[in-house]
């Protein structure tokens, strides 16, 4: 799923880096890529690639759908990932969460329900309130 390769401490997916928010940059609107976005600034509006990493200061206001997810910052909104996702130790999440693979560090702030299921598995469903 993922490479060795990290920047600043976030795994980064094994899909080629296209697209990079950087931290004093603002988007709003639909971002898609067919290559792996990477977040460090502020993005209100979907946000839909092959792999997507939201960095410590990073933040999305809306959806986020691809293969694999990084989060190590903050998403307001559902995330969907087709392979993996990954909620890093100091990030936010307030939304639904659906993927087969997730790994929540210790310290990940999740708020919403978890959905995981693949083609050839059961459905395991997951609601977590705090």
């Amino acid at each position: 799923m993922f490479n060795n390769k990290q920047t600043n401490g976030i795994k980064k997916p094994d899909a080629q880096l296209e697209t990079m928010v950087g931290a004093e940059s603002f988007f709003q609107g639909t971002l898609r890529s067919k290559g792996s976005i990477r977040v460090d600034g502020k993005i209100e509006g979907g946000v839909s690639a092959d792999g997507v990493i939201v960095g410590e200061q990073g933040e999305i206001q809306g959806d986020v759908s691809a293969r694999s997810v990084v989060v190590g910052g903050k998403v307001t909104g559902n995330i969907h990932a087709t392979e993996t996702l990954e909620l890093l130790a100091k990030s936010q999440v307030f939304g639904d969460l659906h993927a087969p693979q997730l790994v929540i560090a210790e310290g990940a702030v999740f708020e919403g329900s978890c959905l995981m299921a693949s083609e050839k598995s059961k459905i395991i469903e997951v609601n977590v309130n705090s």
